[in-house]
């Protein structure tokens, strides 16, 4: 499939998530061979810009792949503007974010809310890929709710205004994270669409994976929570994609290198007393239904100092090791 210049084969691509796609995360999930990383999303309030979260958004420097960044709002000029901002910042693909069903995100008419509206969602979708040279892309759920699953008709509307791709969750706003993604609505898409397609919700395995992709012929897959302390998620499914073989997960010793790396990389960028903070729910993700993992989390959680998380960090592992021993 193609995004504009960029070539892709059944590409694996990191969802974007507030709080969560940040430049150190976008780069180490390159790193562990995903394909594309789309950032959290970027307002297109102007005055918020110059915030130091939106900053820190916007900060590309040494990104390691190709920089899609998503922009949210429900203005179609506003959405323009920042599009063309984006871009100006390094933004090689735009993408716009139909597909939150945050309550603050839809309480504005924003995200998932859009697809109530179908005209100003052509609006939007005109106005942002007329302001822009980059390839502006669309992320989707599959409706409203259980009556009103309008995804066939968005994704007909975005294929009309020139959109290059469309990920599609299985899942309506109403649901946000609720219950099972079911993927026949995605395929209805797909079916309905001379465009590339990408399959989002509930992709956890590498077997879920390939099931996803002959379920709804989709042209792509998108992961998001299943990334969350588990970037190799991406090496995994690719391997199995290519050989139908799994390959094994990564041994302590790896996954400790690998979250040491992740909390140096949020110090750096967050500086260490934002990091330090941020790296807690990053480290509750790696240590997930490990022995011990709840009351390590609760301990690293009082720390504010890097050394000392780094320290417990390494503690952890090695205790790990030790279990495994015995």
């Amino acid at each position: 499939m193609n995004i504009g210049k960029y070539t892709f084969t059944s590409p694996v691509i990191l969802a974007p998530m507030a709080g969560v796609t940040d430049r150190p995360f976008r780069n180490l999930c390159y790193q562990l061979h995903a394909d594309l990383c789309v950032s959290e999303m970027v307002t297109s309030e102007k005055q918020l810009w110059n915030s130091r979260k939106t900053l820190l958004r916007l900060n590309h420097e040494g990104e390691k792949g190709i920089r899609s960044v998503q922009i949210a709002g429900t203005d179609p000029d506003k959405l323009a503007e920042a599009a063309i901002f984006n871009v100006t910042q390094g933004a090689q693909i735009i993408d716009i974010n139909m597909g939150c069903p945050a309550k603050k995100v839809c309480n504005v008419q924003a995200g998932s809310a859009l697809l109530k509206n179908e005209s100003l969602v052509a609006d939007i979708l005109a106005s942002v890929v007329n302001a822009v040279d980059v390839p502006v892309t669309l992320k989707i759920r599959t409706g409203w709710d259980e009556r009103n699953k309008n995804a066939i008709n968005i994704a007909k509307i975005a294929e009309d205004s020139g959109i290059q791709a469309i990920s599609v969750h299985g899942r309506t706003r109403a649901d946000a994270y609720n219950g099972e993604a079911e993927y026949e609505t995605i395929a209805a898409v797909k079916s309905a669409t001379s465009i590339p397609i990408i399959a989002n919700g509930d992709i956890d395995t590498p077997e879920k994976a390939k099931k996803v992709l002959k379920l709804t012929g989709a042209d792509g897959l998108m992961i998001g929570r299943a990334a969350q302390g588990n970037p190799w998620i991406f090496k995994q499914i690719k391997h199995y994609l290519t050989e139908n073989t799994l390959i094994s997960p990564p041994e302590n010793e790896e996954v400790c290198q690998v979250l040491s790396d992740h909390l140096l990389n949020l110090y750096s960028f967050y500086g260490e007393l934002s990091g330090v903070r941020i790296a807690r729910k990053h480290i509750g993700w790696y240590i997930k239904n490990r022995q011990g993992a709840e009351s390590f989390r609760t301990l690293v959680n009082q720390v504010d100092d890097a050394d000392t998380q780094l320290h417990l960090v390494a503690e952890f592992f090695n205790s790990q090791e030790s279990l495994l021993a015995a």
